[in-house]
């Protein structure tokens, strides 16, 4: 019988042309830290990232389409800065349906793919 461990990667699409700005958002506005993709894999495009113990990867689509519904939620603790620090850099943030015990919130990536941002108050992750 096999054993879950977790997630290693979520991959969300982006245009040809993403990487610049991926940067911009993903390491520049949300703080994640680029690492390099493997060398077979570049020719394809597209840039990864670090977030926690796993990776984001951002991947070239042609023709490209947006998550609107299906989407990654981000552990993070000090949401309400993140919150701030999208509003200022002009990302519109939208809130959810509540659920007991979480904050959360949900804005999409220049790309137009939906992202959602929660913290559990107390959740030593």
């Amino acid at each position: 019988m096999h054993t879950w461990i977790g997630l290693d990667h979520v991959q969300l699409a982006a245009p040809v042309g993403c990487e610049e700005e991926a940067r911009q958002f993903f390491s520049g506005l949300l703080g994640m830290t680029e690492v390099p993709k493997p060398e077979a894999l570049r020719k394809r495009g597209g840039v990864w990232f670090q977030c926690g113990s796993q990776t984001v990867h951002i991947g070239v689509e042609e023709p490209f389409a947006p998550a609107k519904k299906a989407h990654p939620a981000f552990l993070v603790k000090q949401i309400e800065a993140l919150r701030a620090r999208l509003l200022q850099a002009g990302v519109t943030v939208k809130g959810g349906e509540e659920i007991p015990g979480v904050i959360r919130f949900f804005a999409d990536d220049p790309f137009g793919n939906r992202l959602e941002f929660m913290e559990v108050p107390g959740d030593e992750h």
